[in-house]
């Protein structure tokens, strides 16, 4: 088939629904809009499948090697060599029957898809939503040797772009910033106006120890002990593989006492209605967060959040007047500020409402969906050597 340059063809590493996958469709909505034919590859089923064709692209399964920690090993990276022989042909097969003639490969984390674009002659764009900065510096700059064949880098902060600039320091001629596009509610569900009862803290995102949901228990602990009646709700889910962490989270509630304060909701397609029953949004991460769309979700839905000060969290953060930022890994310092929100309730709840309304504008997908077809359109990196 002809290269069309009008077409576009985004690989993307997974067919969830978390911050990355979300993306993937905010990047197809946005290129559709502004004429292009996207054609997305995920390496499988899942819920991100219909999203994608509801926002206009053609989707296609072809499976691919995806760079994991877990594969960071002797035995590991004989299985990722392995995976990426047998993925080598159906990429191919994919990317001549597209057409396309630009490839956007979302994450660094599928970095066959950089090398094959590149080296069949397509115009090449990683949207890199990484910060390692925790990571060791020989293994980070490993991570970033595959953007050797990106024609263009998109990054979705400051953060992480001073990642990438420290590890890798000859991208930067070739990257640029694109904040993340976040939607809202379709209604904004106004903040009750009395805390009366337990305060509703609501946290969202991956059940994993850098998300720091254990975090979120012990500071309810605290709370408690502080005679401060608060219930905490858990939505998301573990990994594939991370079932442990669960187990040991579920430990954690045991042993505090918090069974009858903790509700685990599981994973949820869509966060809104939980938010909205919601006071006050936790993001604890414990280490560096590249982003952080939580972050934005929550003044989007009018709600407080209390945010970790670390990696790109503040900059997603940073629009919002009723977010409060506090040491990573730190329940005491969680719980206080669980305390300053519920006392000062009328003044915060006030601010969430107003930051609704000025976060929205900050993070809209007609902003992320200009600039990211512009992107997608510049040619002056074609020269750049591989």
């Amino acid at each position: 088939m002809t290269r069309d340059r009008r077409t576009v063809l985004l690989a993307n590493p997974g067919a969830d629904l978390y911050g990355s996958d979300r993306m993937a469709v905010e990047t197809v909505r946005g290129l559709v809009q502004h004429g292009r034919r996207v054609v997305v590859t995920v390496p499988g089923p899942g819920p991100l499948v219909a999203l994608l064709e509801a926002a206009g692209a053609e989707v296609v399964e072809c499976p691919t090697p995806i760079i994991r920690k877990g594969l960071l090993s002797p035995r590991g990276l004989l299985t990722l060599v392995g995976e990426t022989m047998r993925s080598i042909l159906p990429s191919l097969r994919v990317l001549r029957e597209s057409g396309a003639g630009t490839v956007i490969v979302n994450t660094i984390t599928p970095p066959l898809w950089l090398a094959l674009s590149r080296l069949g002659g397509r115009y090449t764009i990683c949207h890199v939503h990484e910060g390692e900065a925790s990571v060791t510096g020989p293994l980070r700059r490993a991570l970033y040797v595959p953007l050797v064949f990106a024609n263009r880098v998109l990054i979705n902060s400051r953060f992480s772009l001073d990642v990438l600039e420290d590890a890798a320091p000859w991208l930067a001629a070739r990257t640029h910033i694109i904040y993340n596009a976040v939607s809202g509610p379709e209604t904004v569900v106004p903040a009750r106006a009395h805390l009366d009862g337990p305060v509703r803290l609501l946290y969202v995102g991956r059940l994993s120890h850098r998300k720091g949901p254990h975090v979120a228990v012990e500071a309810l602990s605290e709370l408690t002990r502080r005679g401060i009646d608060a219930h905490l709700s858990l939505l998301g889910a573990v990994f594939p593989g991370n079932e442990a962490y669960a187990d040991e989270l579920q430990a954690l509630i045991e042993r505090h006492g918090l069974r009858d304060r903790v509700d685990s909701l599981g994973f949820k397609a869509s966060v809104w209605d939980d938010i909205a029953q919601s006071d006050i949004v936790l993001i604890p991460s414990t280490v560096d967060e590249p982003f952080g769309n939580t972050a934005v979700e929550a003044a989007l839905a009018g709600r407080p959040a209390i945010v970790s000060d670390v990696g790109g969290l503040p900059e997603a953060s940073g629009h919002s007047r009723s977010s409060i930022l506090v040491p990573p890994s730190d329940a005491g310092a969680l719980a206080d500020a669980v305390a300053r929100i519920s006392d000062g309730w009328d003044e915060y709840r006030e601010k969430a409402a107003s930051d609704a309304v000025t976060v929205a504008e900050a993070f809209s997908s007609e902003r992320y969906s200009r600039e990211i077809a512009a992107a997608a359109s510049r040619r002056r990196e074609e020269s750049v050597a591989i």
